[in-house]
């Protein structure tokens, strides 16, 4: 066991379930650690693939979300996450982190100036528009990663969702691009196990410990943390592009 992977994995997935960007914890650390970019991206598709289904498992049993409400998601979120990992060797990391950096400010904005729904106005259903947008962000979390979860978020929040389902349909999302991304790299064999199974055994717990906190937080609240986590990815992001 990698211990130091095992308590990024824990720090990075509980940050990562209730505001997505835990992406942006644990790859500068892996990289400080000494891996290569591909051995990061691929063991971070595994433990999420894990950690997400985990999370996601423990709000359908409580009726938070029902499955037949997510299942019609699955073919444009696979898809992504597939096409997105086949991708990733053709597109240089600056270009992606650009494109990341254009989404995240673009959220961040809608964030401020369309607020959610109150809560008798909320939406049960996903609308159509929605399809072309989880492809989207599944290719890209199938590419590289940062920012998904948050991006996710902004998007169910703003179909109508309330906080506690939007974490739900993230990480059910997150489950299925990951594990079409995860398939492409242990396929080209870029999966190093014993750092990737650490990495798993932290997130499934972070995980765990974040959707039983996201159970006790009211919509402000989760707004501020999600807002807050958007300016450090954005900044993070930015440092990155010109450093």
């Amino acid at each position: 066991m990698e211990w130091p992977l095992f308590f990024i994995g824990i720090s990075a997935t509980f940050v990562g379930t209730l505001a997505g960007s835990g992406g942006m914890i644990n790859m500068p650390l892996m990289m400080l650690y000494g891996l290569p970019i591909h051995t990061i991206i691929s063991s971070n598709k595994f433990a999420n693939t894990l950690s997400s289904f985990s999370s996601f498992l423990v709000l359908l049993k409580k009726r938070d979300v029902h499955f037949n409400e997510v299942l019609y998601t699955i073919p444009f979120t696979l898809s992504g996450g597939i096409a997105g990992a086949y991708f990733t060797s053709r597109i240089n990391e600056g270009t992606m982190t650009l494109i990341a950096l254009f989404l995240l400010v673009f959220a961040l904005v809608l964030n401020f100036i369309k607020k959610p729904k109150a809560l008798g106005e909320r939406e049960s259903k996903l609308k159509k528009r929605i399809y072309p947008l989880v492809f989207g962000i599944g290719a890209y979390d199938g590419m590289f990663g940062p920012g998904q979860g948050t991006l996710l978020m902004y998007t169910f929040l703003h179909n109508g969702f309330s906080y506690i389902k939007s974490v739900a349909f993230t990480r059910f999302q997150t489950f299925i691009s990951c594990s079409g991304a995860f398939t492409m790299y242990a396929i080209a064999g870029m999966m190093d196990w014993s750092i990737a199974i650490s990495l798993a055994a932290g997130s499934i717990i972070g995980a765990q410990m974040a959707v039983r906190v996201a159970k006790r937080m009211s919509m402000k609240h989760a707004s501020m943390i999600i807002r807050f986590i958007t300016v450090l990815l954005i900044l993070q992001l930015f440092y990155n592009l010109i450093f």
